[in-house]
């Protein structure tokens, strides 16, 4: 990950810029403290969040959401930076779609995680429907833990998201889509693999998980 001198990103308009002030507030309701990566190559800004952690040398169970926004002018830069500085930049737009990028950088181990952008193959569909009710689920079932063991929660809650709604797709990842709001009752999400990689792509934005 290299970091450019860019010190303001120009988005396409000010819907964008709202549009990205909505999805990094979902980011944070998920964790208050987060980062958020903005990687700008050309036209494009890819603005990727965690949602779960991974495991180990090989970051298992990773989850990360991705958010894809036009620019209106090329950019080339890679910076990772508190969520809470992505919004309130953007709660304080004056009607335009420049961001400037906040002085402080953010530790996320997880932005050292660049998961392929080409070389994806189909592998198949699931129900946003069948995702929201498998995340729903899973929120219940986490919270029920928390409330009965407290700190001794945490296994639990990997169990319950490292748990398969259908083959490749993990609970985690229904809950990512979920709680980013890439879902859309009725829709479907295509289901894609690159080695160890499992991405789906919803109405509303991608999930990447490892």
């Amino acid at each position: 990950m290299t970091t450019s001198a860019v010190r303001v990103l120009r988005l396409a308009d000010a819907a964008a810029l709202a549009d990205l002030g909505r999805f990094a507030a979902r980011a944070r309701s998920l964790d208050t403290d987060g980062a958020v990566r903005l990687q700008a190559r050309g036209s494009v800004l890819a603005v990727w969040v965690s949602v779960l952690p991974g495991r180990g040398i090989l970051a298992e169970g990773t989850v990360l959401g991705l958010r894809t926004l036009a620019l209106a002018e090329p950019a080339d830069s890679d910076d990772v930076v508190p969520l809470g500085a992505v919004t309130d930049r953007a709660a304080r737009h004056t009607g335009g779609g420049d961001l400037p990028l906040p002085p402080t950088r953010a530790l996320a181990p997880w932005a050292a995680l660049t998961p392929p952008r080409s070389g994806w193959e189909p592998v198949g569909e699931v129900t946003a429907d069948l995702l929201a009710d498998a995340a729903r689920a899973g929120i219940e079932e986490v919270a029920r833990a928390v409330r009965e063991r407290g700190a001794a929660a945490g296994l639990v809650r990997d169990r319950v998201w490292d748990r398969e709604v259908t083959p490749p797709v993990r609970a985690g990842a229904a809950f990512a889509a979920h709680a980013l709001g890439f879902l859309r009752p009725g829709s479907a999400v295509a289901v894609l693999r690159s080695g160890p990689w499992t991405r789906l792509t919803a109405v509303g934005g991608h999930v990447v998980t490892r």
